[in-house]
């Protein structure tokens, strides 16, 4: 990287730590204002008070918020000058294809980072055909993702579906370009849970468990749940939620009021949610050229990573999933 670029990234990590601390502080009040919240249709009096003074820390944090993404946009366009190839311009277009698991992980990673540190490569088109996967591959794609995309533009494109981790993904993105017919959203996680206790029982099978807490063999597929581990994994799930409800409200520029509208687990036509979970609709083309004009150039040299998918997925034993559920069924293993 040339000279003077660190600067940039630490005044970059900086902005994104003070811009994540105010919207935590925004979601912490805006759930207390809930938990406050009265239905039209009851009759008593109710007083409240600070009210006021509530609004007014909210607006502030909000002016706030605004300002810390003003200077974030205006470091990262320095910063993505300070990256701009010398002569000819290449544009990588990356392929993710198929379910998403650590070995999908391991080819993707080293391709972006490798991207990052070229400086003959101005900008990447993600190109995204994926219902999902699992959560840390997932999470660990987003992130690289979205550190390569302060340095160098990222568009996402997909042409059929980009769903779940899919969608997770493409959200680290600059702009996202769908084909207008592409599945786009499944923002939702979903927990798989074997309970095989009667089928051990019916062929007769013991399983005799030796184990160092209560919660050791949590989830497994000898025995049930109990109600305080259900309420356990819940909160997990719940966790990895609010986490992707965080990552597309971020990604798109909406309220997480807006971005729960969109977080019911469901898929859109890509044409249906334009201007909210996708950009513009358009073919591989379109995305080359919109990632084009960001880089200001008419005719870049285009390199087309090879893409790989894991021919191996398969989904083993009780684990959280950022996966549309369409696609959970056939690929369910007991062994």
């Amino acid at each position: 990287m040339r000279e003077n670029i660190w600067k940039y990234i630490s005044a970059i990590l900086i902005l994104l730590l003070a811009a994540s601390s105010i919207a935590v502080v925004l979601l912490y009040m805006q759930n207390s204002e809930l938990q406050n919240y009265i239905p039209s249709n009851v009759t008593n009096t109710v007083i409240v008070e600070g009210s006021i003074n509530a609004s007014c820390n909210v607006t502030a944090y909000k002016l706030q918020l605004d300002e810390l993404q003003r200077q974030l946009d205006f470091l990262k366009a320095q910063l993505r000058e300070q990256n701009l190839p010398e002569g000819n311009t290449t544009i990588a277009i990356v392929p993710i294809f198929g379910l998403i698991d650590e070995y999908t992980a391991l080819s993707i990673i080293p391709v972006l980072r490798d991207i990052a540190g070229n400086d003959s490569i101005g900008g990447v088109v993600l190109w995204i055909e994926s219902p999902g996967g699992y959560v840390g591959p997932v999470r660990e794609i987003y992130a690289t993702v979205k550190k390569l995309n302060l340095i160098k533009p990222v568009v996402a494109y997909t042409g059929g579906i980009a769903a779940s981790g899919g969608y997770y993904i493409a959200v680290g993105a600059e702009e996202i370009i769908a084909d207008p017919l592409a599945e786009v959203g499944s923002i939702g996680v979903i927990y798989v849970h074997y309970n095989l206790q009667q089928n051990y029982e019916m062929n007769g099978i013991k399983v005799e468990v030796f184990k160092t807490g209560p919660y050791k063999d949590m989830g497994a597929e000898w025995r049930g749940l109990t109600e305080e581990e259900k309420a356990m994994i819940t909160e997990s799930v719940d966790t990895y939620f609010q986490a992707f409800l965080q990552a597309v409200s971020s990604g798109r520029g909406m309220s997480l009021n807006e971005t729960k509208e969109y977080a019911t687990g469901r898929t859109w036509f890509a044409m249906n949610v334009t201007g909210s979970l996708v950009d513009e609709t358009g073919d591989l083309d379109y995305a080359v050229k919109v990632l084009g004009e960001m880089l200001n150039v008419t005719n870049p040299r285009i390199v087309i990573y090879s893409g790989r998918s894991s021919s191996n997925f398969a989904i083993f034993g009780s684990t959280a999933l950022l996966l549309d559920p369409r696609y959970v069924d056939p690929y369910l293993k007991t062994g």
